[in-house]
C-alpha cells in the first residue's frame, strides 16, 4: 500500500469526494449543503484493506478544504467525521459549533 498512488476527486454533483487507487474506488465522503453557509458530513467509508491509514482522515480534510473555499461551516454527523473533528484541531476553523 505504501507505493500506491491515492487520489481524491470531487463528485460530479459537488457533494462529496472519492478516494481512488490505481483506478479503483477505495473510499468516499458525502455531504449536503444546508442553506448557503453550512455543510453536513453524513457519510464516510473506506474499503477495509485501506482502513487504519490516512484515507479517511484525508477525505475529511477534502471536505474541510471544500468548506473553507466555499466559506462554509461544517457539521460532522457521521461517526468517523465527528471523531476526526474532535481529535484534530486543524478542523476548528470550519466546525459549526466548537466543543473544545
Amino acid at each position: 500500500m505504501a507505493d500506491e498512488k491515492i487520489t481524491y476527486d470531487i463528485f460530479p454533483n459537488g457533494q462529496g469526494f472519492y478516494a481512488n487507487c490505481d483506478g479503483h474506488h477505495i473510499g468516499e465522503i458525502t455531504f449536503v449543503r444546508v442553506g448557503g453557509n453550512k455543510i453536513i458530513i453524513d457519510h464516510t467509508r473506506v474499503s477495509e484493506k485501506y482502513r487504519n491509514g490516512q484515507i479517511g482522515l484525508n477525505l475529511v480534510r477534502c471536505a474541510a478544504d471544500f468548506a473553507r473555499k466555499k466559506n462554509c461551516k461544517v457539521i460532522p454527523m457521521c461517526p468517523f467525521a465527528t471523531a476526526m473533528f474532535s481529535r484534530y484541531p486543524e478542523f476548528d476553523d470550519v466546525r459549526f459549533l466548537h466543543t473544545r
